[in-house]
């Protein structure tokens, strides 16, 4: 059985899908408010439970050989207790559980901002690079990310758990509730901008591309006691993301931009503003979203491609689209 958190999520939905297309059993954490229609058209087994309630892990766990951990706070903006109480005690509380009940493999969904914000003209980094580097002060997930997957090691290096790591980059796709919405509205406003020139590479992947990376990670021998970059489908910048995204939806190029600098001082500003006058909205903007987009470092795939046989089996062109038009058609457009 594989148990799956944070399944009525993007990552966590495709790795459901994925699995069950497969032909092998799946079994979803859920809480018990959370919106299951999906997950119960699939027929996919579901858990009531929560990863921040040691207790109603336990039963989630029973014959469970494979767990793909993807649950986590998500977003740039919010109280840091929350970050704690979700990313890092909830995957303190899931691998306990695991190792309580002798799963056989722990697969980790964490994050390439696991290595803090690292940045530099062709600087290129791998999986043996540091975690944690140059972090914000206020750079919430990021920070939780790190302490997260200082977690998963521990309990790897004292033999509780078989662990791997993964960590996805920019995600997009259909089921995409957060950044894809947010640039639709914002290219149809003619507000959309790039940060910098636009060139740089983007760590960008399709979501089932990714589900698909998860499990072979979670699967391969070799990769116990290892983490993998799933972190780009291939060569694509900045600009030919939001330019295709905006083909798609039929609107003009987006042409206008912001140096770099200029958009990172303002995002300090805003947060600054935010955290002073205890705002629950995030800003505008923040420096993450800006090193997200306008960073010139990169982080590599290559060792998934290399030991996994990793290959993304959706391009940008035909991915882009399908994640335009399922974000569209939730919004109540088009078929």
């Amino acid at each position: 059985m594989n148990l799956v958190t944070g399944a009525t999520g993007l990552l966590g939905s495709h790795i459901v899908e994925k699995l069950i297309a497969q032909g092998q059993p799946v079994r979803a954490l859920v809480r018990s408010n959370s919106d299951t229609r999906l997950l119960d058209e699939w027929g996919v087994d579901k858990a009531i439970g929560d990863i921040t309630d040691p207790e109603s892990l336990t039963e989630a766990m029973k014959g469970v050989s494979t767990v793909y951990h993807s649950a986590a706070q998500v977003g740039d903006w919010g109280p840091w207790e929350r970050f704690v109480a979700i990313s890092i005690n909830g995957t303190a509380n899931m691998l306990a559980a695991a190792s309580r009940a002798g799963v056989g493999r722990f697969l980790h969904v964490s994050s390439i901002s696991s290595y803090g914000h690292p940045d530099g003209e062709g600087l290129v980094l791998d999986e043996t690079a540091p975690l944690g580097v140059n972090l914000h002060k206020w750079s919430y997930y990021s920070r939780a990310k790190v302490e997260a997957e200082k977690l998963v090691w521990a309990a790897y290096q004292a033999g509780e758990l078989p662990v791997t790591v993964v960590k996805p980059s920019w995600l997009y796709g259909p089921r995409d509730r957060a950044s894809m919405p947010r640039l639709i509205k914002a290219i149809r406003a003619g507000k959309a901008k790039l940060i910098g020139d636009g060139n740089n590479l983007f760590n960008l992947t399709y979501a089932g591309n990714e589900a698909e990376g998860c499990i072979l990670a979670a699967t391969a021998d070799k990769a116990v006691g290892q983490a993998y970059n799933l972190s780009s489908d291939g060569e694509f910048t900045q600009k030919q993301y939001v330019n295709k995204v905006a083909e798609c939806l039929g609107a003009k190029p987006v042409a206008k931009s912001v140096p770099y600098a200029v958009a990172r001082h303002a995002a300090f500003v805003m947060e600054l503003f935010g955290h002073m006058f205890r705002r629950k909205t995030p800003p505008l903007v923040t420096r993450y979203s800006v090193w997200l987009l306008g960073r010139k470092c990169f982080f590599s795939p290559e060792k998934a491609r290399r030991e996994l046989g990793w290959q993304p089996t959706v391009g940008y062109d035909e991915g882009i689209a399908l994640a335009v038009e399922s974000c569209l058609r939730d919004q109540g457009e088009g078929s």
